[in-house]
């Protein structure tokens, strides 16, 4: 007698394959461009201390708007500080307030717009008005206002910044999440017993998850632009620190010398900042809304 042969499971690399090529499919060619660059800016911003060839902010008077050089590759400040040690430092604010802000804002309005979607009625009509109310002024403004009240500093930006980021996350999770709640799996779920908070934990959230990636991810290039304004504006990062934006403000004096290195490379990293996480957010978001 025969008995049947059991197909083999997968092997760990077949596994790790899949997962490749899956996210391959979702970002394509370009999305995957923009990964790479951004893991590169990513990794040399977390290692800065070993990376960074110099101190950012150790002066050199000897050596004031050095041209580049085999010694400094991307020439020295007014101050004599090494460019491209304070744009790899500088890229670890860059990323990491506006990763704070997303991640905050996302968590919060992710959390509202559950709510809303869940409860409907007056509860619903009460949230939505207020993400009206905030949705309506510019979030530079709320950096602003943040700044005014508590005074200039990273954590007073970033504390603003997130207000004004929630309901941009909350307006999107709410709309996906209302044509979710009719589906029958929700149903079949709540006649089973089954309590609110727990189907919109377990049942209803799993599936928003892709969404609120993609949004999220969208987002932060909006957040690093944000913060590059403030910081521009001198009301973020406060000097001796580097950072993107306070670099471009800062090399805007050696500009009407002829010296452009300062501004123009802290301005061009923004961008390709910017540029890259837009990639990967438009690929997302695509992916995500894309009929399964």
């Amino acid at each position: 007698m025969s008995q049947a042969v059991l197909p083999a499971p997968a092997l760990p690399s077949v596994r790790l394959r899949l997962r490749h090529n899956a996210i391959v499919d979702r970002l394509g060619t370009l999305g995957m461009a923009a990964a790479v660059t951004l893991v590169i800016i990513v990794t040399a911003a977390v290692l800065a201390p070993i990376v960074a060839p110099y101190d950012p902010n150790d002066p050199d008077l000897l050596n004031v708007l050095g041209m580049p050089n085999a010694a400094h590759w991307f020439g020295t400040d007014a101050l004599g500080r090494d460019i491209l040690s304070r744009l790899i430092w500088g890229a670890r604010l860059t990323l990491a307030g506006p990763g704070m802000v997303i991640l905050l804002s996302t968590i919060i309005g992710t959390t509202l717009a559950l709510t809303a979607a869940w409860f409907r009625g007056r509860v619903d009509t009460a949230i939505s008005w207020v993400l009206d109310v905030m949705f309506a002024v510019p979030g530079i403004v709320f950096a602003l206002i943040a700044v005014a009240l508590f005074g200039p500093s990273f954590g007073t930006v970033v504390a603003g910044l997130t207000i004004a980021y929630i309901p941009y996350v909350a307006r999107v999770v709410r709309g996906a999440a209302l044509r979710e709640r009719s589906l029958p799996y929700i149903s079949a779920a709540w006649l089973q017993g089954q309590r609110g908070i727990s189907i919109t934990t377990w049942q209803l959230l799993p599936n928003l998850v892709p969404l609120i990636v993609a949004q999220a991810v969208s987002s932060m290039g909006f957040a690093v632009i944000d913060l590059a304004a403030v910081s521009f504006l001198g009301l973020g990062v406060q000097p001796p620190t580097a950072d993107l934006g306070l670099m471009v403000k800062s090399g805007f004096d050696s500009v009407l010398r002829g010296f452009f290195a300062e501004s123009q490379s802290a301005g061009t990293l923004i961008v390709l900042i910017v540029l890259c996480v837009t990639v990967i957010g438009d690929r997302l978001t695509a992916s995500a809304r894309s009929p399964k």
